[in-house]
């Protein structure tokens, strides 16, 4: 599971989608790992800049993220980190959500990646317990597909989060 942003704060000089498309390649592509940690993903979809549209970039994210080979995805799944639960989580929901990530992470080896980008504060906890109760019962094939299609649902959100040009979104941790 992570956050919706790769970090607070990330990429805040390259606000807005002229911004990303002028800013160096090492620049963009750093953003990018941020959104996504496969680095040929990020030196891809960098790579085909300018994009006229934010939704243009999306989907050359999306395609790029379809195309990671297994070893790609292995290292994208191995940078996400699971996100604690909230402070204000009352300590039997902490309990089974420590419980919950450790049961996936030694079932699959790798983090529960979970994007939250259309779940409202108040329901992300309950979400993430369901939805590992509910994956831990997956085939290890099948929750590769899954964690693959989250992982591109969050690299989705975070570059609309990084490159997002207006008042502070507190979806992306701001």
């Amino acid at each position: 599971m992570s956050a919706v942003s790769a970090e607070p704060g990330a990429g805040r000089h390259l606000r807005g989608l002229a911004r990303f498309n002028a800013a160096p390649p090492t620049a963009a592509t750093t953003l990018l790992f941020g959104c996504c940690g496969s680095h040929r993903w990020a030196e891809r979809v960098s790579a085909h800049r300018p994009y006229p549209t934010v939704d243009s970039l999306l989907a050359a994210a999306d395609e790029a993220g379809y195309d990671l080979s297994g070893p790609e995805l292995d290292a994208a799944l191995a940078h996400e980190t699971a996100t604690p639960a909230p402070p204000d989580a009352p300590p039997a929901a902490r309990t089974a959500l420590d419980a919950g990530l450790a049961a996936y992470q030694g079932r699959f080896g790798h983090a529960f990646v979970i994007s939250l980008d259309t779940v409202a504060p108040a329901e992300r906890l309950d979400r993430i317990l369901a939805a590992i109760r509910s994956r831990l019962g997956n085939e290890k094939e099948e929750e590769r597909v899954v964690a693959a299609d989250e992982l591109r649902r969050l690299a989705r959100a975070r570059i609309k989060c990084s490159i997002y040009a207006g008042p502070v979104r507190p979806e992306c941790g701001e």
